[in-house]
């Protein structure tokens, strides 16, 4: 939630940030210098507040700081888990300027869009304002997080929620397949679900295109070495922040939205399991740099975070099975097949045929427990925002198009900019000579026109 916040409140908090980042910047060091003692490193949470207590920094509260302790510890015996299974893994060394900081129930008081977080002693209370009202009762909230994100103050807000009740039946099984241009697709008994991403590959071409553009537009603009820090460095940096952080939120809106139609499709079967491929290590080996790139682009932990969050809300449990091959067999006769290239599967041996993630959804199902048939019905969602202009690749499709959808002229328009805003024609002659009537143009077929 984002903070309406005057200058004197920012530049407060932005202090609270910095100090944050201090405390976990000195975390570091003095692990760094046990290590190269030979010494023992402090990884208890308990025992870093010991060395802690009665350190002042900044306006930084005593909940501030152990919250930045929290999470160091929390990084430090992830890695010692790791490193006990043999997996690669490091220690944080990474220092950041802006650290996010959490106050737990009972440390900020929370009045409707006013919300109060608490700081050192004899220093004057910090108020800031939310831009809406938590949509949770004040008892409910458990902690706030400050954080800064796209160059703007923000607050996650964390509750309690009740866990709802919908009478669903554990024994039904539904299998989840997720991709990159599909986010999801589920399959439970003779019912498919496909959840299209096709908008958000579109947002994230035309944030590429976009981005491109713009860096050619400020290469120009951009200070240099020595100018680093400057007024203008700093607007520079705070426009490619904005953009991108727009970007992030349209990316995880989507996400959001995916999850809820995919609990929303298990809640009206009545299926209480869905198994979903795991996906972890799925970027361990090279495929190539194109589909590396596509794989660290994917954002799939969030999406898998936000499915988790959605389905433990509606008491659906999750299960999580190999993934691997199960999109190049055949669900009908089990044989393995070439990996199609399109998303299309077709069998030789059996003839089976159908969507390659509905396939997939359907050999996951059948690894955790379920059964499923060919599907009957096929239910088809999109999620993403429409970008704001089209893709410029597709700039011809009124031209190409030889069935043209509900609302689209049916005719071909090619023509100057002129003829895209021509004023319309008089009341009588629209009524006496209907064929001299001008033709329809929508803004895509304007678009069209004003691109030839």
């Amino acid at each position: 939630m984002r903070l309406r916040v005057t200058r004197a409140q920012a530049r407060r908090c932005y202090g609270q940030l910095r100090a944050g980042g201090d405390v976990w910047a000195a975390l570091i060091a003095v692990n760094e210098h046990r290590f190269r003692r030979r010494g023992r490193p402090i990884l208890n949470y308990q025992e870093w507040c010991r060395e802690i207590a009665g350190v002042a920094v900044g306006e930084l509260s005593v909940p501030a700081a152990r919250s930045v302790v929290r999470r160091y510890t929390d990084a430090c015996m992830e890695t010692a888990r790791r490193k006990r299974r043999g997996d690669r893994a490091r220690y944080p060394r990474r220092r950041r300027a802006l650290f996010p900081l959490r106050w737990y129930s009972g440390t900020f008081t929370l009045q409707d869009r006013r919300l109060r977080l608490s700081v050192a002693r004899g220093a004057a209370p910090l108020w800031v304002r939310l831009a809406r009202p938590v949509p949770y009762s004040a008892d409910a909230v458990r902690s706030v997080t400050l954080l800064v994100d796209g160059g703007r103050l923000c607050v996650d807000v964390t509750a309690r929620v009740a866990v709802e009740d919908h009478g669903l039946e554990p024994a039904r099984v539904a299998g989840v397949d997720v991709g990159i241009i599909h986010p999801f697709a589920a399959a439970a008994g003779d019912e498919a679900l496909v959840i299209s991403g096709r908008q958000l590959r579109a947002e994230e071409r035309l944030h590429l295109v976009d981005t491109k553009a713009r860096q050619r537009r400020m290469s120009p603009k951009q200070p240099r070495r020595g100018q680093r820090g400057s007024r203008r460095w700093r607007k520079l940096r705070a426009a490619q922040r904005r953009a991108e952080a727009r970007h992030q939120r349209r990316i995880r809106h989507a996400h959001h939205h995916a999850a809820k139609e995919l609990v929303a499709w298990a809640i009206a079967r009545k299926v209480g399991t869905l198994v979903v491929g795991d996906l972890r290590g799925i970027t361990a080996r090279d495929v190539g740099r194109y589909q590396n790139l596509r794989l660290r682009q994917w954002r799939r932990t969030h999406l898998i975070g936000a499915l988790t969050d959605k389905a433990a809300l509606a008491d659906i449990r999750l299960a999580f099975v190999d993934e691997r091959g199960t999109s190049s067999t055949c669900p009908e006769c089990r044989a393995p097949v070439a990996k199609p290239k399109g998303r299309e599967f077709k069998c030789p041996h059996c003839g089976h045929h159908g969507h390659r993630d509905i396939v997939g959804a359907r050999n996951i199902a059948a690894r955790g427990g379920g059964t499923t048939t060919t599907p009957v019905v096929v239910t088809h969602r999109r999620v993403g925002q429409q970008p704001a202009r089209r893709d410029r690749r597709r700039h011809l499709m009124e031209q190409r198009r030889s069935c043209p959808a509900p609302g689209r002229p049916t005719t071909t328009v090619a023509g100057s900019r002129s003829q895209a805003h021509q004023p319309p024609a008089p009341a009588d002659t629209l009524t006496d000579a209907p064929e001299r009537q001008p033709a329809r143009i929508n803004q895509h077929a304007a678009h069209a026109a004003n691109v030839g």
